[in-house]
């Protein structure tokens, strides 16, 4: 795979792509990235978790005007969940552009509160059709001076029923944009979308490719709401685990999880994005010691981190790109050491765990809780994730 450094990127991204961690392309990127800096329209079909967010990122990061205080890209993508994901990895490719402001707005949280950070100024969104929609009706937001517009996930967006809110959105933007979708799979929607708003289109395939697998022993435990973090005390206590790294998608929940772990006697320390470099230095300089037990990150914050001797990771939310599985439970198992991996999980969870598994083709032992109370292996696994 060809390095960042080969490409005709600047200072600023180079440099914010090296503090994510990362050394080589995916095949995504390495296709995707020349054809988006190039101007050009593009589909590409593409596994979930192929590094797909870089892949439109970094030409939104070099081609957006920071100087021009108006919308400028637009993500659009069909779960909340996705949307901080992505907007929190925009801005982290961002990191040395800071006067490049990226906003994600979608259904769940406070309008107003998305309304005032629209007022102040922004050049990305990163959007949930429904709540894009709600803005262009309170005409809180411009897309006349949209110059790219992205579809993330596009197939299942469009079979969840956005498909004429996607159209109402596009048919806003301005004619002359460049748009890019990105998909699992090319469905009717998908090629309906590409026929009516793109011209020109260049058509990106990557398939799955089968990573080469650690000594990593990988459990999967379904558990949900509160019962969740009970489940992950009883392991932890159980286990007596002396290094584990927990991993959550927000920052929100990193927090939370810590303060919630904390209060139940363990030495746990949060790592996100809103913590400044110096705080998360000094963190990672106690957890590679002996300052702290468990830490609880999100996926961009804990890229590049290379720490001996973690015994266990823990996947206490669905990761939502198959790449940062891979990436979470490679933190343990390293030095030709064995470690051990848990994933938690809700019946909602099983279509996006069940994608992980086959594409990383990871063999995941199942467990449930005995008449006793104890930890097993089940005898039956749910076939749905088989």
């Amino acid at each position: 795979m060809a390095s960042y450094e080969e490409f005709p990127l600047s200072q600023e991204v180079l440099k914010a792509v090296q503090r994510m961690g990362f050394t080589e392309m995916t095949e995504i990127q390495e296709k995707a990235i020349p054809v988006m800096m190039q101007g050009h329209e593009l589909i590409a079909k593409a596994p979930t978790g192929t590094g797909k967010t870089c892949a439109f990122g970094i030409p939104i990061v070099e081609k957006v005007d920071s100087s021009l205080n108006q919308v400028q890209a637009v993500v659009l993508c069909p779960t909340r969940e996705l949307c901080t994901q992505i907007t929190e990895d925009l801005r982290a490719l961002a990191f040395y552009k800071p006067e490049l402001k990226i906003v994600s707005v979608y259904g769940g949280q406070p309008i107003v509160k998305q309304i005032n950070a629209l007022k102040r100024g922004v050049q990305v969104v990163v959007a949930t059709p429904g709540r894009m929609l709600d803005h262009m009706n309170r005409r809180t937001i411009d897309l006349r001076q949209v110059k790219i517009v992205v579809l993330d996930e596009a197939d299942e967006m469009l079979d969840m029923g956005f498909y004429k809110d996607v159209c109402k959105i596009l048919d806003r933007v301005p004619k002359d944009k460049q748009m890019a979708m990105f998909s699992a799979t090319i469905s009717r929607e998908v090629m309906d979308i590409g026929w009516l708003y793109q011209r020109d289109t260049v058509e990106l395939t990557v398939e799955p490719v089968k990573d080469s697998q650690p000594k990593i022993t990988q459990y999967m435990l379904e558990s949900t709401g509160r019962q969740k973090l009970a489940d992950l005390v009883y392991i932890l206590q159980v286990k007596d685990y002396r290094k584990c790294m927990i991993f959550c998608n927000t920052k929100y929940a990193t927090e939370s999880l810590a303060r919630q772990l904390r209060e139940r006697g363990f030495n746990a320390e949060w790592l996100n994005g809103d913590l400044r470099q110096s705080e998360r230095n000094k963190i990672m300089s106690r957890f590679k010691g002996e300052g702290i037990d468990i830490l609880v990150a999100t996926d961009v914050a804990a890229r590049g981190i290379d720490v001996s001797g973690v015994d266990a990771v823990f996947n206490y939310e669905i990761p939502l790109e198959n790449e940062y599985y891979t990436h979470r439970i490679g933190r343990t198992g390293r030095a030709k050491q064995e470690g051990v991996s848990y994933v938690f999980y809700s019946q909602d969870d099983v279509k996006r765990l069940r994608n992980i598994i086959r594409y990383t083709r990871s063999n995941v032992i199942q467990l449930e809780f005995d008449e006793n109370g104890d930890l097993v292996e089940k005898a039956q696994p749910d076939a749905l994730l088989l």
